[in-house]
């Protein structure tokens, strides 16, 4: 019966077709927390022992000395306006191993953990993205990872050294014009023939684009359609993707040329390649590595989306912050600060809530790869969410600075970020296609604990085994639907919690969550089946679903590690809540979209009534936003720890200089605004900014002479950090025929 089953289920596509080039990709990494969440019933205690690291000394020495030097090094503005990195800032770069990060000891590199590497991109790249490439890109996918992990002993012993040192500047060629998201339809190809000499090369030619460090780059890696029609290479006619190195200088081979990419411009490129000819001894992993390019690429981006691209989208998060917090109480509107303002604050809970949420699923996913795990599915979806959300918390800042936000010059702190933002949503797949593709498409098969060996079972004519998948399937649904009736009658409760007090609700309705995301899950894969593929709306909003639970279990894993401190709750509370309303809207839109004969006229009816009566949550209650906006309005502890690891600022710089001066000032002359507003309440002093009435305060006795100096300080101060600058009309106009 079983095997007839089985035939069936073959011939009518019930069961998702996997490519091989999908193969791949879902057999790289591992599954993590993502595994529990598709488990429905998932085990907390569990994924609370999951690490979540420090630094080591060496480290956190590295991100305050030679980290912090850096930053100080680079003039932000000077290189927004020249897009070029001065000659001082690449060699300190080099010189202080930077390229090195994830290099081994032994060849010279730092080999430091992927948390550190994490931290110091988020410190660095939001700071300065056209300096900050030179970090990133040869820690990222490339020349060094790749050869660390695949390369013989020769190419080890040949290239790392002078990758840790700085010698070759590394780029990864894979993008081209009719490659973008779908980077397995790579055009490039890579013909091996026998030279005169009877030698065995590689002919190439490829036109690739949006290369980042191409223009300086002197080491290229680069991603080819092999062609062996002679099989000299023994992997048959067509081995598949290849990376090769080439050095630039090769002939024909061509880099050098830019584009400009939107808002602050970074180094990047097109590299195009005219009969380029190399040794398959370039190959990394050599001649035996030909064809195994695009399961190398997919097994190291398994972790390495959560790496890069999260930094500085996470850094930037905890820079827009800082800026923001700082600038709502210093500027003054109706003779109040603007952030005390219910519409600002709403804005700066946000902000605030955002930060604290995502940097706990840096810290949180980091910690996971240094542990040994390469979560592909969790890594796309922190790479989209993260991204998605630091533009989402810089137009919030914009709205904030208003004016200041948008005048250009070196006082502007969050305009070039802003006009940025887009640049991190497009790289390493567009979210587009990472949310209704990777998140769900793969996740639903991957992260499953029956899809991908129901479909290898089929795959194989195994009877026995599909057996044996199925009925556990069945068994998993039929649990989960009875489970899902009690969790929401209950609302979670029947759950448990690891965590007493005020948290416990969260992790419960989490239990919820999972428990119904599972039950839709099987629902889509048993009746949508191998037309899953072509929902992407509908299977976005499946990510959506995931992503917010990882997020919220990523908060609440943050809250625990840092010891439960009570002054978090209100954030805990503010991300909880608005990441289980986002599942919620989710859930609906999966019920009113789920296209399938009586079941989904059920959940578009009956089920979507009950869902809408009982939801996880409604978002975040107005109560929490003042709680929530006043952690990054005083420059307290607090604020600090949610800020902590952006760059060093000197209080004389202009931009974020003279508005952390302004912030500290403020902070500093709070008890003395205490003084003077409880003399307007025992109508002492008349009503009036406390700023404004410095003078008469202080003829009235209410404070003292040092105490009005230093009220006139942070007001002149806080005058100063709102100014924005002047150009006078020759440093205005340019001149571009120079």
């Amino acid at each position: 019966m079983f095997a007839a089953i089985m035939k069936f289920m073959r011939d009518n596509n019930v069961l998702p077709r996997i490519s091989d080039t999908e193969k791949q990709a879902l057999e790289a990494g591992t599954v993590w927390i993502d595994g529990q969440i598709f488990s429905g019933n998932p085990d907390f205690a569990k994924m609370l022992a999951e690490p979540y690291n420090k630094h080591s000394a060496e480290e956190q020495a590295f991100l305050d000395g030679p980290t912090e030097d850096l930053c100080r090094l680079i003039d932000r503005y000077q290189i927004s306006i020249t897009r070029k990195v001065p000659d001082e800032v690449l060699d300190n770069i080099k010189q202080q191993g930077f390229m090195g990060l994830l290099i081994p000891k032994q060849y010279g590199g730092k080999e430091f953990s992927t948390l550190a590497i994490s931290s110091i991109m988020a410190k660095v790249n939001p700071y300065c993205p056209t300096a900050g490439t030179f970090v990133v890109i040869p820690n990222s996918l490339g020349a060094a990872e790749l050869l660390k992990h695949y390369g013989t002993d020769e190419q080890k012993n040949a290239y790392l050294p002078k990758l840790a040192s700085g010698e070759y500047v590394p780029c990864f060629g894979l993008t081209e014009l009719t490659a973008g998201s779908d980077a397995a339809s790579i055009k490039a190809e890579g013909v091996v023939f026998r030279d005169e000499q009877g030698e065995t090369r590689i002919r190439l030619n490829f036109r690739k684009r949006y290369i980042t460090l191409a223009p300086a780059a002197n080491l290229i890696s680069l991603a080819f359609q092999m062609h062996d029609p002679d099989n000299l290479l023994g992997k048959g006619e067509y081995p598949g993707i290849t990376v090769i190195m080439l050095h630039k200088g090769t002939p024909g081979l061509y880099n050098g040329d830019h584009h400009l990419p939107i808002g602050l411009s970074f180094y990047n490129g097109p590299i195009i390649g005219e009969n380029v000819i190399a040794s398959p001894e370039q190959i990394i992993g050599g001649p035996e590595y030909a064809g195994q390019g695009w399961r190398m690429l997919m097994e190291q981006l398994a972790g390495g989306r959560a790496v890069s691209l999260p930094a500085g989208a996470i850094g930037g998060m905890k820079l827009i912050a800082a800026a923001t917090g700082a600038y709502s109480v210093i500027r003054h509107q109706f003779g109040i600060p603007i952030g005390l303002m219910e519409g600002v604050q709403e804005k700066i809970a946000r902000i605030a809530a955002f930060t604290y949420m995502f940097e706990g699923s840096r810290v949180y996913a980091c910690s996971a790869l240094d542990n040994g795990e390469q979560p592909p599915v969790i890594s796309a979806l922190l790479k989209s969410s993260s991204t998605e959300y630091t533009q989402k918390v810089i137009i919030d800042g914009m709205d904030v600075f208003s004016g200041s936000g948008v005048m250009q010059g070196p006082n502007n702190i969050l305009g070039g970020g802003y006009s940025s933002a887009p640049v991190s949503i497009t790289v390493e797949g567009a979210n587009i296609m990472t949310r209704t593709l990777i998140t769900f498409g793969q996740g639903a098969t991957r992260c499953h604990p029956y899809a991908l060996p129901l479909v290898k079972a089929v795959e194989n004519n195994d009877a026995a085994e599909f057996r044996k998948k199925l009925l556990g399937w069945l068994w998993h649904t039929t649990s989960n639907f009875f489970r899902a009736k009690v969790r929401g009658l209950t609302r979670g409760f029947s759950a448990g919690s690891p965590e007493s007090g005020p948290v416990a609700t969260y992790y419960r309705r989490l239990a919820w969550a999972s428990t119904r995301y599972a039950l839709l899950a099987d629902l889509a894969l048993y009746l949508i089946g191998s037309k899953l593929k072509a929902k992407g709306s509908l299977g976005g909003r499946f990510a959506d679903a995931l992503t917010y639970q990882v997020l919220a279990l990523s908060a609440l894993r943050r809250f625990k590690a840092e010891g439960s401190r009570a002054e978090d709750l209100p954030l805990v509370a503010y991300s909880c809540e608005y990441a289980l309303a986002k599942i919620q809207d989710a859930f609906e839109g999966i019920h009113a979209n789920f296209d399938a004969p009586v079941v989904g006229w059920w959940l578009r009816g009956p089920s979507a009534l009950f869902l809408r009566l009982n939801p996880l949550s409604r978002g975040p209650s107005d109560k929490l936003i003042p709680k929530v906006a006043g952690s990054i309005q005083l420059m307290n502890e607090q604020y600090k720890r949610i800020t902590d690891g952006i760059a060093p600022v000197d209080e004389n710089d202009p931009g974020m200089g003279r508005l952390m001066k302004a912030f500290r000032l403020h902070t500093d002359v709070e008890p003395i605004k205490k003084k003077i507003y409880k003399a307007q309440r025992a109508r002492e002093l008349p009503r009036g900014m406390a700023y404004d009435l410095t003078d008469l305060a202080l003829s009235s006795k209410v404070i003292t002479q040092s105490e009005a100096a230093l009220m006139k300080d942070a007001n002149a101060a806080a005058m100063a950090a709102i100014e924005v600058d002047v150009f006078k009309p020759e440093d205005y106009f340019l001149d571009v025929r120079s």
